[in-house]
């Protein structure tokens, strides 16, 4: 090797042209990535959002390698180290939900994720940090503990992604997967300074994922460029017989999201402002999120696009809150998921609880254990269940009065919390997130980075789109990304000597 490869921010593409040109090999590139998370996610700043490494990984860099030589790329993702939430079912790999209930569950199988990503090329380099079961905005559990945010170490990196944010900002892996149900990609995109991207229910499979509510559960990729983003999703979206709400997929007529990179795809753009949910400008934890998002608005201008300043949903702060639907669908489909796995060693959630075998901030634990057995017999299982379709329709309703393309708000209304703040001034229930909009009415929404504050803290910006309307997201996302620099690596993890 000629040592001209540079390992921080390399993208994908970047990283082929140097495999192809023989400047790299994937073998190297995993043992580099390896040597970060031991100095940086091990060490040093502890970042902590590592669950367990892939012990195979650097065994099937060098076969990718091989293949290489006799027979080019096998895929978009060839040799390419995924950072994997620790959500998703890794056959051989040590699979934990963030739940020390699960600290020794070693699936059989993949989940379809994983699946695909392998058969585009990727390589599970690693499992990362989440809440248990995924049942937080924060980045803390029973198993790993603490994810630090690589931008200001005393301050949470946002979940339930938390290990995918933590890492792939830091340089740990070259992508990353999440997974949202009610913020878990744009929590962490936007405080880990990453690009994001839910998508509309049912794109992406989720089988082998742990669930909680199956009407706005989707995986999803995480990056530090919308090119890479991009790749990854192209990867995963897909019909997968065994998640029959796959079957959206047949609503798509898209060859690749690629074809949508477009640098003038804010160019004619109509972009609503949707202010009711723009934090307290007298608040200091949320003026500066404000003055980013009034920046980033500027940028959209210069760039073609039209606000239309302000809109409304109607009702927006009462429809968040009567459409939560967690406890409820937590306690079927979660309880559902433990009771199918033989080597779990709990069959419910109520087990969990009762035993104490998960991080005691988790309210959202606690709510699904004592939630009745039988939740489809409640009128507000039904009440709130039906209230995402009104919710739905006044969103889309919003969308053909002003003609739009997308509405675009604060993915969270105040910067990230210090950890300290965690379990005190915020828990899941009060958290200032505005993700629900798009997760409880099924919409794709896209995560941008908007910037860093004046303490060098990340803010996220949200393009909030209508159902199947992925590749339109992605257009204006990378149009921004191309009249933007808000994307900067952190300064706790800088390259090392083999970087």
């Amino acid at each position: 090797m000629t040592g001209k490869f540079e390992l921080i921010e390399a993208t994908i593409d970047e990283i082929h042209d140097a495999m192809v040109s023989g400047d790299l090999s994937s073998e190297e590139l995993v043992s580099r990535y390896l040597a970060r998370i031991d100095a940086y996610d091990r060490n040093g700043p502890e970042l902590n959002g590592i669950v367990t490494i892939n012990e195979d990984a650097i065994d099937r860099a060098a076969e990718l390698d091989e293949i290489l030589s006799a027979d080019g790329l096998v895929g978009p993702l060839h040799g390419i180290p995924v950072l994997m939430k620790d959500q998703a079912e890794t056959a051989g790999i040590r699979t934990t939900f963030g739940s020390e209930a699960c600290t020794d569950y070693i699936p059989s199988t993949d989940s379809t994720v994983v699946k695909n990503i392998k058969d585009a090329g990727g390589i599970v380099l690693a499992k990362t940090n989440i809440p248990d079961w995924a049942s937080a905005y924060f980045g803390y559990s029973s198993e790993q503990g603490q994810t630090k945010n690589p931008y200001d170490l005393d301050r949470d990196p946002g979940g339930s992604s938390a290990g995918t944010g933590s890492g792939v900002a830091a340089n740990l892996g070259t992508i990353g997967i999440g997974e949202d149900t009610g913020g878990s990609i744009r929590v962490p995109s936007a405080n880990c300074n990453l690009f994001g991207i839910r998508v509309t229910t049912g794109l992406i499979s989720r089988t082998g994922f742990s669930p909680i509510v199956p009407r706005q559960d989707t995986a999803g990729p995480m990056a530090r460029t919308v090119t890479d983003m991009t790749y990854l999703l192209d990867a995963i979206v897909g019909y997968d017989p065994e998640d029959d709400w796959t079957g959206a997929v047949s609503q798509i007529d898209i060859d690749s999201y690629t074809d949508y990179l477009n640098d003038d795809g804010l160019d004619g753009k109509r972009i609503g402002v949707l202010r009711d949910v723009f934090g307290d400008q007298d608040d200091s934890s949320a003026a500066p999120v404000n003055d980013i998002v009034e920046s980033a608005l500027e940028t959209f201008v210069d760039a073609g696009a039209e606000l239309v300043d302000p809109v409304t949903i109607p009702n927006i702060d009462e429809q968040v809150a009567e459409t939560t639907v967690y406890g409820y669908y937590g306690s079927i489909y979660l309880n559902q998921f433990l009771a199918d796995r033989e080597d779990i060693p709990y069959d419910s959630v109520k087990g969990i609880y009762e035993a104490g075998a998960y991080h005691e901030d988790l309210d959202l634990i606690k709510d699904i254990a004592e939630t009745t057995d039988e939740p489809e017999e409640e009128l507000d299982f039904w009440k709130n269940s039906l209230g995402q379709e009104t919710f739905r329709r006044d969103v889309l309703n919003t969308f053909a009065a002003d003609d739009l393309d997308a509405i675009v708000f604060p993915d969270v209304q105040v910067i990230p919390p210090k950890i300290s703040e965690l379990g005190e001034r915020y828990t899941t229930a009060n958290f200032p997130t505005n993700t629900p909009i798009g997760a409880q009415t099924q919409c794709p929404a896209v995560s941008v980075p908007g910037g860093l504050t004046d303490d060098g803290v990340p803010v996220g910006v949200e393009l909030l789109g209508t159902p199947y309307d992925e590749h339109r997201l992605i257009e204006m996302a990378y149009a921004y990304e191309q009249v933007t620099d808000t994307r900067q690596p952190p300064e706790v993890a800088p390259p090392l000597r083999s970087d």
